[in-house]
């Protein structure tokens, strides 16, 4: 390995090292706000890049969509951390005031970072990809005419996980029907994501991508290293992440308490953009790379993950600080809340089918979820007076995504039994191939 890949690398592991150091000698305590919020950030920034070269890395010894989903894991996994709390919190407070209002923070969290993921993450680097400088030579990226047309082809094989992605969001809207979160959401969701990494996991490993720089340098290192390279880079920059993530996400919060932003609305949108924040660098340097393939199935994973995981953990979180069984609980307004949630989710998944998205598609999804955040906040300031309440809102912006989604899912119908055949097709080669191996 050149001098110049050992430098890269150290820049990279050289930004996290001031919040690191600084975490594990307890004085980043007593850091001020400000201070926090730079230090952890610029941590997280480092740990991202390292994080991307360990799954770029990865590709040449398992299946590509296997480093992804380990890359979408990790890069979220603060996310589980801060939600995970908010449910412990919820089941050790149970009855109270406090432990119900920890429930709908939880929830509030969960469907924050969900909608993040795609109303910014999805819409934000299909822009990105499209106008970043580079675009013009990157194989994915088609110039059409009509306004706003150009589009971004996505992987052709990602059918598989449109079909999990579409039986979680199915499935969510029937969560609020049962009161609350319960096992039979645990047990599907679950057992939904674990049967999606088996099925990935029997595929072999693809012809990987020409890659450039340290990736490049550690593909060519003899496989016992590259593996123990991989491994390091995925702990380092999972433990950095894990750290930093969450002070990062309350010293925002503290910012933005104040300039007088609502406690309960930082919770749900601030707190989650702050944890999503790995992904979305991690993804923004792999389409730079002219990557654009990889990035786009990297967040259709993380939101694949968020989905089935986040919710699914939340009650066995909150069973295990209850002491026994328990149903995690919320209220009205938090049912909303993910109703929103799943129709955003149907929306994205039917703008996807047909393995590509447009410059006006994308705008279409970002705007949609700004409007929805803006007015939501105006009128819990109560700057204007609509005649709505914010469980109204979410509603009606809940029925919007779904009439749209259906509409885009009867214009390409044709589009979404392809995926459906290839993802069976997928299916029945990893239980043929489990079948085959059997004595």
């Amino acid at each position: 390995m050149n001098r110049k890949i050992l430098a890269i690398l150290a820049a990279a592991v050289a930004l996290t090292l001031p919040w690191l150091v600084s975490f594990a000698g307890g004085a980043a305590a007593g850091y001020s706000t400000l201070v926090t919020v730079t230090m952890s950030g610029i941590g997280v920034l480092g740990a991202s890049f390292l994080l991307t070269w360990g799954a770029e890395t990865a590709e040449k010894d398992v299946p590509r969509a296997f480093a992804i989903a380990v890359l979408a894991i990790l890069a979220v996994a603060p996310e589980y951390a801060v939600d995970a709390l908010y449910a412990w919190n919820a089941g050790q407070f149970a009855g109270t005031p406090r432990g119900i209002e920890a429930g709908n923070l939880a929830v509030a969290n969960m469907t924050g970072a969900n909608r993040i993921l795609i109303g910014i993450g999805w819409a934000g680097i299909a822009l990105f990809t499209i106008f970043r400088s580079g675009a013009a030579t990157d194989p994915t990226v088609t110039r059409k005419d009509g306004f706003l047309s150009d589009t971004i082809s996505l992987d052709k094989d990602i059918g598989l996980e449109i079909v999990f992605l579409l039986l979680a969001t199915v499935w969510a809207f029937l969560v609020p029907l049962g009161g609350g979160i319960d096992i039979f959401d645990t047990v599907f969701l679950v057992t939904l994501y674990v049967a999606y990494i088996l099925i990935i996991l029997r595929g072999d490993p693809e012809e990987v991508e020409e890659n450039v720089g340290v990736p490049a340098a550690l593909q060519r290192l003899a496989k016992p290293k590259r593996i123990a390279a991989v491994l390091a880079l995925f702990v380092y920059s999972g433990l950095v992440i894990f750290t930093a993530v969450e002070p990062f996400a309350h010293g925002l919060e503290g910012l933005g308490k104040q300039v007088g932003v609502p406690p309960f609305f930082m919770i749900q949108w601030i707190a989650p953009l702050a944890s999503e924040s790995p992904e979305l660098i991690a993804v923004a340097v792999l389409v730079n790379k002219a990557r654009s393939t990889a990035g786009f199935n990297a967040l259709i994973s993380s939101k694949l993950n968020q989905w089935t995981l986040l919710i699914g953990t939340l009650a066995v979180v909150y069973s295990i600080a209850l002491g026994q069984y328990g149903v995690l609980s919320f209220d009205d307004k938090q049912a909303a809340e993910i109703w929103i949630t799943a129709a955003q989710s149907l929306f994205a998944v039917a703008l996807i089918v047909n393995l590509e998205i447009s410059v006006r598609e994308a705008l279409v999804l970002f705007l949609l979820f700004i409007s929805q955040v803006v007015l939501e906040f105006l009128i819990l300031q109560e700057y204007i007076a609509i005649g709505l309440s914010t469980h109204d809102l979410l509603i009606g912006f809940a029925a919007v995504y779904v009439v749209l989604a259906l509409g885009l899912f009867i214009s390409r119908r044709k589009a979404f039994a392809r995926q459906l055949k290839g993802a069976s097709r997928t299916i029945q080669e990893a239980f043929s191939d489990t079948t085959s191996e059997t004595p």
